[in-house]
């Protein structure tokens, strides 16, 4: 199978106001060497980071837990989220992004991250590439509370439980969120856990 041959016509500007969404208009050439113009809404919020952190003495993970407006709108009742810690990359590298991120939300400074996975969560709308880490944590590396930065409007609760009630809450539908299943399956496989 040949790669397609992509012609960009036009990207035209829908929205900056949070992030950017583009119109794009584009000719794509298919199989067959017939060519057709498409066009796709398409939202551009830079790249992110996510972590699980785990101890492995303990058996346990910590996760957040925070309101997220878009799955309040599409039948998650109170619109909580129970997720890995992640955050967005701020012209950082990776790495240094999910441990700054890992500080501000979860209280633990840690120094020493494992990148397991590159990942595109909503390849047909979202730009954005997700960068997967997981890292070990000891309650010695609580450095404050965390919860998000006030100026960012995070209001972030941190939970610590053990793997095995954190993956029970996959089965239960407590945890929905795509990075979290993932990291936790990961876990599962290549942990020990």
């Amino acid at each position: 199978m040949n790669d397609p041959k992509i012609t960009i016509k036009e990207t035209k500007l829908l929205s900056d106001n949070w992030y950017i969404l583009n119109k794009v208009t584009f000719d794509y050439q298919k199989q067959d060497n017939s060519i057709i113009t498409q066009q796709r809404e398409v939202y551009d919020r830079g790249n992110g980071a996510a972590i699980l952190l785990y101890n492995s003495a303990n058996k346990t993970v910590i996760l957040t837990r925070q309101f997220r407006i878009p799955t309040y709108l599409n039948g998650n009742k109170n619109g909580m989220m129970i997720e890995v810690c992640a955050g967005l990359l701020d012209q950082d590298e990776p790495e240094q992004c999910i441990i700054r991120e890992t500080e501000e939300e979860t209280g633990y400074r840690i120094s020493k991250v494992k990148k397991v996975m590159e990942t595109y969560m909503s390849p047909g709308a979202i730009t954005e590439i997700l960068y997967l880490f997981v890292g070990e944590y000891d309650s010695n590396m609580k450095v404050s509370e965390g919860g998000g930065l006030e100026h960012e409007q995070e209001n972030i609760e941190v939970l610590e439980v053990t793997y095995n009630e954190a993956y029970a809450m996959i089965e239960s539908g407590e945890i929905t969120d795509a990075k979290t299943i993932m990291l936790l399956q990961y876990a599962k496989i290549n942990l020990g856990f």
